[in-house]
């Protein structure tokens, strides 16, 4: 075998367990559940639209909202028409669609709605209207 193969696999196996495996997420409080928008909404703590979407949504679909493609395609939400409709996005943020989780499980009924107003409302979008905390609400 190659000798580089060799001590490639020989420095690997020589590595710290904790070098080779990631640290386990933290633990959820007691009580709080997968998809506990309560719990979501403690970690976020209080935050407008604009902070909610620079501390989740931007991670994807990048801070100026422009997108992404690599290793996975993270459609622009800039200039998107599919944002015209106000409950079209909110429900892609509850329930999820294709390769977006269902995020909208870790946020209250008012963070969707704050979020994604905010989204339909800024880089390049000039949509109309609100979704209201109760119209997600009866998303759900």
């Amino acid at each position: 075998m190659n000798k580089l193969i060799l001590t490639t696999i020989a420095l690997a196996m020589a590595a710290p367990v904790s070098a080779q495996t990631p640290a386990p997420a933290p633990a959820r409080p007691a009580g709080a559940a997968a998809g506990d928008a309560a719990f979501g909404a403690r970690m976020l703590g209080p935050a407008t639209g604009e902070q909610i979407f620079h501390r989740v949504c931007a991670a994807c679909h990048m801070h100026d909202a422009k997108g992404a493609e690599g290793a996975g395609r993270y459609p622009a939400l800039a200039g998107n028409r599919n944002l015209a409709v106000p409950a079209y996005p909110a429900m892609v943020v509850v329930k999820g669609l294709n390769g977006m989780p269902a995020i909208g499980q870790m946020l209250t009924d008012e963070q969707v709605a704050d979020v994604v107003t905010y989204v339909r409302s800024n880089f390049g979008n000039k949509f109309k209207g609100k979704i209201t905390a109760a119209e997600v609400k009866a998303l759900r």
